[in-house]
């Protein structure tokens, strides 16, 4: 079985729905419609100008292209994690959180799909690499982004209480214990709920997009569940690098609450 091509106008036909959403939102005043035109925009060009791009990457075949487009993709991350927060860290600590979990976390679960489970050869060709890296990135990104936001919020928050806990001699991670566990519930909160509904409740894109191509559907759900496993450990890995990293960051060595080494939120 070989897959269906599509053409622009079959991408015409699908958007029918989003059409009508936009026209519900008309009729009702939700002020939707335009929002709703633009993220449609701004998919199909970004996801057309990537498939450009991957499409001369793979070709090439080069190690440098594809250190170069991992790189750029870690930079969009860390942009999307550090503009996301409500209550962000000052300067290059915000970067550093928002990059250094999502890499590590990314890195080590591209490195065990493409080395030790895929083995394609050559490993590191970038129709292994990118892909993986931009799922393993992109779930890492939310999860991330929760944490952040559920610790910092809970130390604004909960300050008379950590402070207190500070002055009786609690380390910072006694002391953050309560928020640093619900940051890391949040942040593993989707990628755990995405794992339990997966072919119950719906198939995960991954696997319907290889079964239209004309994959053999256990074949697909194998993949399906490498690609889940890998997300969940290297989202996991992210998330707790990144509550560990806020709860450091918001406190120092004299065990003092340091809210100063947050940028305030934005007045609405």
């Amino acid at each position: 079985m070989t897959y269906v091509p599509l053409s622009l106008s079959d991408l015409a036909i699908a958007s029918v729905l989003l059409i009508i959403s936009g026209g519900l939102s008309i009729g009702f005043r939700l002020g939707l419609e335009k929002t709703i035109a633009i993220s449609a925009a701004r998919m199909a060009i970004q996801l057309g100008l990537v498939a450009i791009i991957l499409k001369f990457v793979f070709e090439v075949g080069s190690p440098l292209w594809t250190a170069l487009i991992a790189i750029l993709m870690l930079a969009a991350a860390t942009y999307e994690i550090t503009s996301r927060q409500d209550r962000k860290f000052h300067g290059w600590q915000a970067f550093a959180l928002g990059a250094g979990p999502p890499f590590v976390a990314g890195l080590l679960g591209t490195m065990i799909a493409a080395m030790a489970v895929i083995n394609g050869d050559p490993w590191y060709a970038p129709r292994y690499i990118l892909p993986i890296l931009g799922m393993l990135l992109g779930n890492a990104l939310s999860g991330v982004s929760l944490v952040l936001d559920t610790v910092t919020e809970s130390a604004t928050r909960d300050r008379a209480a950590i402070e207190g806990r500070l002055a009786l001699g609690a380390t910072r991670y006694e002391a953050f214990g309560d928020a640093l566990r619900r940051g890391v519930k949040t942040g593993l909160m989707p990628i755990l709920a995405s794992m339990a509904s997966a072919g119950i409740v719906a198939l995960p894109g991954m696997m319907t997009g290889q079964i239209l191509a004309g994959i053999n559907p256990v074949d697909a759900a194998k993949y399906q569940v490498m690609i889940l496993l890998l997300v969940a450990g290297a989202t996991g890995i992210a998330v707790f690098g990144a509550g560990v990293g806020a709860v450091w960051l918001l406190t120092d060595d004299r065990h003092r609450l340091r809210l100063d080494r947050l940028v305030s939120p934005p007045l609405k």
